[in-house]
């Protein structure tokens, strides 16, 4: 900047102009310069770690908001009321189903007490969680049809691919909910995840009942806006969500890095 000033404005005004001071001003220039980018790097720098603290905040208190949420809507008594109850009539009925019931219920209810505190988990326990709660799901309403895709025993989820817990678990609530049949017909919830090089693909549908009409809590919407927080929190612009919903369907897509 210096030497700019002094080689084109400071001639200008006087034709007397030393030019064999043209070095030292050079040095003073680049001591000059080279001050004002470490200051405003500096500057720089300390603005990003603020705001990634806040994104950090920010995404901790979600994901503890999501976590209680989770808590209060899933292991909650008339859950387990009901699940105890079905339990129990399995037991005089069918005993080594009521055995395996039981043990659905301990996975799932150790996974959501244990397992959520970890920052990532393997999607094997993911979609294991996610089988044990639509398997459960299943004991309450005899016409639901579910279809996950890989299975427990794939080859796909015996590789260490490590998520964010409880990432799909609002869109399978949701298709819970929105999937009831008011007159008992066959319902369905369709769930499929696919991982292609380094991104995996979250696909989940399920059928809607034009007369059913969920009920409108203060919670409504909270877990879907949540998680859509949540996804930009932890993957900012690189992740892709989409939900389309028909007279009949509800269709999420999702896809996120590895």
């Amino acid at each position: 900047m210096r030497y700019f000033l002094n080689h084109i404005f400071e001639p200008i005004q006087n034709v007397y102009y030393d030019k064999t001071s043209g070095n030292g001003n050079m040095y003073q220039s680049t001591i000059t310069i080279g001050a004002v980018i470490l200051v405003t790097t500096m500057i720089k720098l300390f603005q990003r770690w603020v705001h990634d603290n806040e994104k950090i905040t920010e995404l901790n208190n979600i994901t503890l908001t999501m976590e209680l949420s989770g808590l209060r809507n899933q292991i909650n008594p008339h859950f387990l009321f009901n699940m105890l109850n079905g339990i129990k009539a399995l037991v005089r009925t069918d005993q080594e189903k009521a055995v395996i019931v039981i043990m659905k219920l301990s996975e799932f209810l150790r996974y959501q007490l244990y397992e959520n505190n970890e920052e990532k988990i393997l999607l094997k326990s993911e979609i294991i969680f996610l089988t044990n709660f639509l398997d459960l799901e299943k004991l309450r309403r005899d016409n639901l049809s579910v279809d996950i895709s890989p299975s427990k025993d794939d080859p796909l989820i015996s590789r260490s691919i490590f998520i964010p817990p409880n990432l799909f678990t609002t869109f399978v609530e949701n298709a819970v909910k929105h999937s009831v049949n008011i007159a008992g017909d066959e319902s369905y919830i369709k769930i499929n995840i696919e991982v292609e090089k380094d991104k995996l693909y979250f696909t989940c549908i399920n059928s809607i009942d034009p007369e059913y009409i969920p009920s409108k809590g203060k919670s409504n919407g909270l877990g879907l806006a949540n998680i859509k927080r949540r996804l930009e929190l932890l993957y900012s612009h690189s992740h892709s969500l989409e939900i389309n919903v028909s007279e009949k369907e509800y269709n999420v897509k999702l896809i996120i890095p590895l």
